[in-house]
């Protein structure tokens, strides 16, 4: 029998956002996504799409704001989280705050519950993570890039402050998560540090077995050949 872990990486949620924003914009779509939940995927009134055409190439980061049907809001939870404790994409199943809240708690639950998860943002951490979970060794070290399309993307603060607020969700999520990371690790570092100081203390004592040892045979050793030279002394 097979043992299937399931692990996800998560990503700044304003650098994602702006990640996607650029890829659209190159004339990527997900059109060929189902986005099947409790066995449908949704109508085209639950999930209308944000253009026309084949695809949305050129999109200004405004007009990919301004879409209140664009998935990639709030992305992280949505993947994250059981769509069907809250209707899939029907709206109208519940008001939007409780909504909210459940995707957010199902989403941090169900991150809370994976084998492993990263962050980009922190690569050699998310590497360490990852070798000890699953007992593995990667042959390079993982890469840290800080210059990518979305940090060269200049918006102002206010740009800024909307798409947080249109990925609030994903922020929380993002905190959430960020610490839980950053507390595995250091559990992780006091568990390697604690294991490494009992394997020298096992050795260190292994040492001090060994010599006791020796020094008994080497002080028979002494007096064989005393007791040898005095005999020839004697008989000279």
């Amino acid at each position: 029998m097979k043992n299937f872990y399931y692990i996800t990486m998560l990503r700044d949620p304003v650098s994602r956002y702006l990640s996607e924003w650029k890829h659209v914009q190159r004339g990527a779509t997900w059109k060929t996504s189902l986005h099947m939940c409790d066995g449908r995927s949704p109508t085209p009134d639950e999930l209308p799409t944000c253009y026309e055409g084949d695809d949305w190439s050129g999109v200004s980061l405004q007009e990919f704001m301004d879409c209140s049907y664009n998935l990639a809001s709030n992305r992280q939870v949505r993947m994250l989280a059981d769509l069907s404790l809250v209707g899939c994409y029907n709206l109208t199943f519940m008001n939007e705050s409780e909504r909210n809240m459940i995707l957010l708690q199902s989403a941090k639950n169900n991150l809370k519950n994976m084998a492993f998860f990263g962050l980009t943002e922190f690569q050699r951490k998310t590497q360490y993570l990852f070798e000890r979970t699953f007992n593995l060794k990667f042959i390079s070290p993982f890469t840290q890039f800080n210059v990518t399309r979305a940090s060269n993307v200049d918006i102002g603060e206010d740009v800024r402050q909307r798409i947080e607020e249109l990925n609030f969700l994903d922020v929380q999520l993002y905190e959430y998560a960020k610490d839980l990371f950053l507390q595995r690790f250091q559990y992780s570092k006091q568990e390697e540090h604690q294991k490494n100081r009992l394997k020298r203390r096992e050795e260190r004592r292994l040492l001090r077995e060994q010599r006791a040892h020796q020094w008994p045979r080497e002080e028979a050793a002494e007096v064989a050949v005393t007791e040898d030279y005095n005999s020839q002394v004697a008989r000279w």
